[in-house]
């Protein structure tokens, strides 16, 4: 048990420049508190004592701002930065060394039953106030930029962005997970598109005024 603590603790110093000593981040750092506290829930939870466990959680959620449904399997080395406003459903899995930021959501797209919440593998990162839904997967080493929307399944070593969310990046880039921090340069692909048309705008424009010469 220790040594997983020590091993979440390094886990902030490793992606979090703002932590400066140990008492800080076992103090100040609500991912970390919410993270300890789904341990004991989920280990509640597996032996189906489901009131004292979901009782834990919704405690943690009031002091920390993050809710995590005893339910949810979460790897070693998992990150929320801030945490505000997270969301991680029932049936979510979460792989090894992934990173959640503020008002993330992972979560179902209906009433459904069964597994109905994401499965993220490891090295992924959900930037910003991103929804991931439904019982989809995303792959290792796949980013997922600010505000976005998924709902299909991401392959490994992806970027996505958008409402939808869709694939812009794909293999083209090594996807390294020590820096992490990099995802506000993820491409916009609404802002790619309005230039494409701007671009046969003015090539229709010149081809009108050749026309009129």
């Amino acid at each position: 048990m220790f040594k997983n603590m020590k091993e979440d603790i390094q886990t902030i110093f490793d992606n979090d420049p703002a932590a400066r000593s140990t008492m800080e981040v076992v103090l100040t750092y609500a991912g970390l508190h919410a993270i300890w506290s789904h341990r004991i829930a989920h280990g509640l939870y597996k032996r189906k004592f489901y009131f004292l466990a979901r009782a834990i959680s919704q405690i943690s959620r009031f002091f920390t701002g993050i809710e995590i449904h005893p339910g949810a399997k979460i790897g070693r080395r998992f990150f929320i930065d801030h945490g505000m406003g997270v969301v991680i459903g029932e049936t979510c899995e979460i792989g090894n060394d992934v990173t959640l930021y503020q008002g993330v959501t992972l979560g179902g797209t209906g009433k459904e039953k069964g597994k109905r919440h994401p499965t993220l593998h490891d090295n992924v990162l959900v930037a910003t106030g991103a929804k991931v839904l439904g019982s989809i997967t995303i792959g290792e080493n796949s980013k997922i930029g600010a505000g976005s929307v998924v709902l299909k399944e991401v392959p490994p070593n992806a970027t996505v962005v958008g409402i939808p969310g869709k694939v812009v990046i794909q293999d083209g880039v090594r996807v390294n997970h020590k820096q992490k921090l990099d995802h506000q340069n993820i491409p916009d692909p609404v802002e790619e598109r309005l230039m494409k048309i701007e671009e046969k705008i003015t090539a229709l424009e010149q081809e009108e005024n050749k026309k009129e010469r």
